[in-house]
């Protein structure tokens, strides 16, 4: 995940709206069982699923819990850190 990539998008969700980045997700998702695709391309799609699903995650809990985008950023990458760990 990149933190830039996630900010980015979250500007991009507030400018315009969330249903974008859903339906750009279910996408990615169909593209994923593309024949032919390589395990490099597959890695590009798999990362782009990653940061956009994260921005929605993060401008939901803004949205919902009236956090900052700093506290949200930072909440959302405790919880993938600890995962990670995990």
């Amino acid at each position: 995940m990149r933190l830039p990539v996630i900010k980015h998008m979250i500007g991009f969700i507030e400018q315009n709206d969330e249903d974008y980045i859903h339906e750009t997700l279910e996408t990615l998702e169909h593209l994923i069982d593309a024949p032919g695709l390589k395990d490099e391309e597959l890695d590009v799609i798999g990362e782009l699923l990653s940061n956009f699903s994260g921005a929605i995650e993060v401008h939901e809990d803004m949205k919902k819990n009236g956090k900052s985008q700093r506290d949200a950023l930072n909440d959302f990458m405790k919880r993938v850190t600890g995962s990670i760990d995990n």
